[in-house]
């Protein structure tokens, strides 16, 4: 199976959210290529809200391009066998934590978003990946920073996409 035929099982499977999820599919309708980022009319990403249930904090990733406190992810490689996976090597490649296993059930939110041309647009499926007890994170390249948040301090320095991304999550754990 392809990452984009496992790109539209793992959207039509997807709960909540109709608008957006059909957004998304007529999308890959669309766009053959809409899984790349070489799709100009926008493209699929993956990410993945790194979850320390057990002290109550989020690990969050100060954007080098935008300047924004996120959660870790990106872009789509020919070698990601599924949408999970991409966001489980996005978040382990920009948090340098190993270990990280998925929260069980499939994406927690969707986020369409605009992002400079020649791109657009961004359709992004979001994870949350739990970190092992002994996580110790190791700052990437692609941040400027990388820091652990209570939950309550989030909404003080990400922006809504990232607090609804947090309370799905927090739904789930």
């Amino acid at each position: 199976m392809s990452l984009y035929d496992d790109a539209v099982l793992v959207l039509k499977g997807h709960e909540g959210q109709e608008e957006l999820r059909q957004v998304y599919l007529d999308h890959l309708s669309e766009h053959p290529d809409g899984m790349w980022k070489a799709c100009h009319a926008g493209h699929v990403t993956a990410s993945a809200l790194v979850i320390d249930p057990r002290r109550g904090r989020v690990l969050l990733t100060l954007h080098r391009k935008l300047r924004m406190w996120l959660q870790m992810g990106g872009h789509c490689e020919p070698g990601d066998p599924t949408l999970a996976e991409a966001a489980l090597r996005e978040a382990a490649e920009e948090s340098g934590i190993q270990g990280l296993t998925l929260l069980p059930g499939g994406p927690v939110t969707l986020d369409r978003h605009a992002i400079p041309a020649p791109c657009n647009w961004h359709l992004d499926v979001q994870y949350a990946a739990l970190a092992p007890a002994d996580a110790v994170e190791d700052i990437s390249d692609e941040s400027l920073d990388l820091r652990w948040f209570a939950y309550d301090e989030v909404a003080d320095v990400a922006d809504a996409s990232v607090v609804r991304l947090l309370e799905g999550a927090r739904a789930r754990v």
